[in-house]
């Protein structure tokens, strides 16, 4: 029985049924703490003042595009319940041990991405913080040190939870989530009494294009990003856990938060879009604060923030796991926090922006990310079983060494996709790239004959050495 204090030892290995006791409401729990981080203000500003939607425009925007991209994510999760390993590492079975390299990579740059935009984000948080209560220079320039110890203070805290693993994540993401969501509901509260409904009101609606191009970009920046981590919380469910309830905890639990945040982000940015093109979130949503309501809205942007952190780091450590790195667990996620204190360093103190071009880039992984889920997902249509040990096995011979390591078809697939999303985005078609490439990834999987389906077997395979 795991402890919340012990650390996890367990690596990409797969979950024995055995120790398969989690329930699909823990996800409800894992998902909505890490969604009420205020980043998701910003998206909702976005959609008003960029995209000319209305309230109830951003609001169907945020249900589909957030709710539906995480619903994804609950799909993702019934592979975790099958297979009982991360998502990634499940991904070698269609992709091979060697074609499965590629979208591990990504999905590694992407999650690091995010970790150092939620680092850089908390380190400025705490520097405003500190700036009310002891008076110091907010600027990360003007008082380095001050910035250094604001980003270990945030790594620290985040080690100390993803460290420990599964069992430590599911207590603290759940309890945290009504202390920092206390404080999100108090802040929201005091944002309302900013808002100029009159504005709100007289919004004209956006364009069915602008729209599409709205659950693009909220699917993107939600769901997508984490649907490559779908399996890596839900590798401890039990076997019998219904896929539909997975799924429903999966989307409700994202979707409730990201809906509200995102939507009292259009209403402020209805009269004012300034929320909309800071480089600093962060103070501009502090300005239209009351005074005595900055020091609960910074803790609480903190707590939100670390929330985040805490699953994708978890997530990153796995990923690079899977990439054949042979290190434990807890050590796996310590390289990944040193390599987000490092970009979170560059950001603050030497780069002279951050917000604006590390968004854009992190927006491109999506593209990548897409196609890989489309070929994931089109070969979870008929497969019912992953071989435990045939995951492991990254040498010739094994059930998924396919030609050469490499799932063809599969990668193929995976490649022509992501083409297809960039020369689309590439034309400025942003809102319908990542549809392009989730058909294409898709239909050109099953066309080539891909998902073919496998059930475990009835009796135990024979092994190489044993055969002829």
């Amino acid at each position: 029985m795991r402890t919340l204090s012990a650390v996890e030892q367990r690596g990409i290995e797969p979950v024995p049924d055995n120790e398969r006791n989690g329930n699909p409401l823990q996800l409800f729990w894992v998902w909505f703490a890490a969604n009420i981080s205020i980043l998701g203000l910003p998206l909702g500003a976005t959609l008003v003042a960029i995209q000319g939607l209305n309230l109830w425009q951003a609001l169907v925007v945020a249900a589909i595009g957030a709710g539906g991209s995480f619903a994804i994510v609950g799909v993702i999760s019934t592979a975790g319940r099958r297979g009982g390993a991360p998502s990634m590492t499940l991904s070698r079975a269609v992709f091979g041990p060697r074609g499965n390299a590629g979208p591990t990579l990504v999905s590694l740059l992407s999650r690091l991405g995010w970790e150092t935009v939620n680092t850089t984000t908390g380190a400025f948080v705490l520097l405003s913080l500190f700036a009310l209560l002891f008076g110091s220079p907010a600027e990360a320039k003007a008082v380095p040190l001050l910035a250094l110890g604001a980003i270990a203070i945030f790594e620290l805290c985040t080690l100390l939870v993803s460290g420990l693993g599964h069992a430590a994540i599911l207590v603290i993401q759940k309890w945290a989530t009504w202390i920092f969501g206390a404080l999100n509901i108090a802040v929201a509260i005091a944002l309302i009494a900013t808002v100029r409904w009159s504005a709100v009101a007289a919004a004209p609606g956006g364009s069915f294009s602008a729209v599409l191009v709205g659950i693009g970009t909220i699917a993107a920046g939600t769901g997508i990003g984490w649907a490559n981590a779908g399996a890596d919380m839900a590798r401890y469910q039990k076997t019998g856990a219904k896929a539909a309830h997975l799924v429903a905890s999966s989307a409700a639990g994202a979707g409730i938060p990201l809906v509200l945040l995102i939507g009292l982000g259009a209403m402020l940015s209805a009269g004012d879009t300034t929320l909309a093109t800071t480089t600093d979130p962060v103070a501009a949503i502090r300005d239209l604060l009351p005074s005595w309501m900055a020091v609960p809205y910074l803790i609480a942007a903190f707590g939100g923030l670390l929330l985040s952190n805490h699953l994708s780091v978890y997530s990153a450590g796995l990923t690079t796991l899977t990439l054949g790195v042979r290190i434990p667990r807890v050590w796996a996620v310590s390289v990944d926090v040193i390599v987000t204190f490092l970009g979170s360093i560059y950001f603050m103190l030497i780069a002279d922006s951050f917000y604006g071009p590390f968004i854009s880039f992190i927006s491109l992984l999506a593209i990548p990310i897409t196609a890989w889920l489309a070929v994931f997902l089109a070969d979870l249509l008929k497969r019912r079983w992953y071989d435990p040990e045939a995951l492991l096995n990254m040498g010739r011979g094994g059930r998924y060494w396919y030609t050469g390591g490499v799932e063809w078809r599969a990668v193929g697939s995976w490649l022509a996709a992501v083409a297809a999303g960039y020369v689309l985005l590439g034309m400025g078609q942003s809102g319908i790239a990542w549809i392009v490439a989730f058909a294409v990834g898709a239909a050109g999987y099953l066309a080539l004959g891909g998902a073919r389906g496998q059930v475990r077997p009835s009796v135990p395979a024979v092994p190489e050495q044993a055969r002829g």
